[in-house]
C-alpha cells in the first residue's frame, strides 16, 4: 500500500540524513519550520497592531475587510514567481507569505474585540482606566482565544504554501513532493505530502491547546469573547416603608 510505503520511507534512518544526493528529512524540515517563523513573526508583527486598532476604536473596519479580499484574490504562486525570479532570496518568499497571513490574523483580531460586550469596556472606563489599560486588562484577555484562533489560521496557509518555495530553489519539505514527481517516485511524493500535513497538524495541535489556556477563568471555553458579560449586582429588596399617622 502507498500510504504504508510512504510511512516506512519517512522512517528510514538514511532519509533523515540524506535523500538522492540531496538534503535529508532534518534538514529540509529545518528550513521549513525558519521560514514558516519568520512568516509567522511578521504576519504578527503587521497584522496584530491594526486589528487592535480597528476593534478597540472601531475605524478602518470596512478598508481592512476590502484589503483582506484583495489580498486573499492574489494567487500565491504567480506573486512568488514573479518576486523569486526578480531576487531567489528569502525575503520575497517570506513578503508573499505575510500577505497570505495577513487576512486571518487581521480578522482574528479585530473581530475579538468587537466581540466583546460594550458594557464591560463602558464599566471599564466609568473605573478610570485609560484606553491603553482597557486594551492591555480587559480587551486582550478576553479576546485572546479569538485572537490565537486567527493565529491558527494564519500558520496553517504558512505552514502549506511554504513547500511552494521548492519550485525555485529554496529548501522545504516540498523538495520531497518535486523530487518525487520528477522521478516518477509517488511514494517520495507522498511522504512528502505526509510530512508536510503532519507538521502542519502538530503546530495547529500546540495552538489549540494554548487557544484553550487562554480562554479567561469565568468564560466558557470554546465561545469566547462574546460570553463576556458585566455580572450585574443583585438589588437588594427595599423595605416596606411604613405609613404615618
Amino acid at each position: 500500500m502507498l500510504f504504508l510505503q510512504a510511512i516506512q520511507w519517512i522512517l528510514d534512518p538514511e532519509h533523515w540524513s540524506e535523500v538522492n544526493f540531496q538534503a535529508g528529512i532534518a534538514e529540509e524540515l529545518g528550513d521549513h519550520l525558519w521560514l514558516s517563523f519568520l512568516a509567522v513573526v511578521f504576519t504578527a508583527a503587521v497584522a496584530l497592531p491594526i486589528g487592535l486598532y480597528i476593534g478597540h476604536t472601531g475605524r478602518g473596519r470596512g478598508f481592512a475587510i476590502v484589503v483582506a479580499n484583495v489580498v486573499r484574490a492574489v494567487p500565491t504562486l504567480g506573486l512568488l514567481s514573479v518576486l523569486l525570479l526578480v531576487s531567489l532570496t528569502i525575503p520575497p518568499a517570506v513578503f508573499v507569505f505575510v500577505l497570505l497571513g495577513v487576512p486571518p490574523l487581521l480578522a482574528g483580531a479585530y473581530a475579538g474585540l468587537e466581540a466583546i460586550d460594550r458594557q464591560t469596556i463602558d464599566a471599564s472606563r466609568a473605573m478610570g482606566m485609560t484606553e491603553w489599560q482597557i486594551l492591555r486588562r480587559v480587551e486582550l484577555p478576553l479576546a485572546a482565544p479569538l485572537i490565537l484562533g486567527g493565529l491558527r489560521g494564519a500558520t496553517l496557509q504558512i505552514i502549506a504554501s511554504v513547500t511552494l518555495v521548492s519550485n525555485f530553489g529554496i529548501n522545504s519539505l516540498g523538495d520531497f513532493i518535486l523530487g518525487g514527481l520528477a522521478a516518477n517516485d509517488y511514494v517520495q511524493m507522498t511522504a512528502g505530502a505526509i510530512l508536510v500535513t503532519v507538521l502542519a497538524l502538530l503546530v495547529d495541535g500546540l495552538l489549540a491547546v494554548l487557544q484553550r489556556f487562554a480562554t479567561p477563568r469565568g468564560v466558557p471555553r470554546g465561545r469566547g469573547a462574546s460570553t463576556a458579560r458585566v455580572r450585574r449586582l443583585p438589588v437588594p429588596n427595599r423595605a416596606p416603608v411604613s405609613e404615618g399617622n
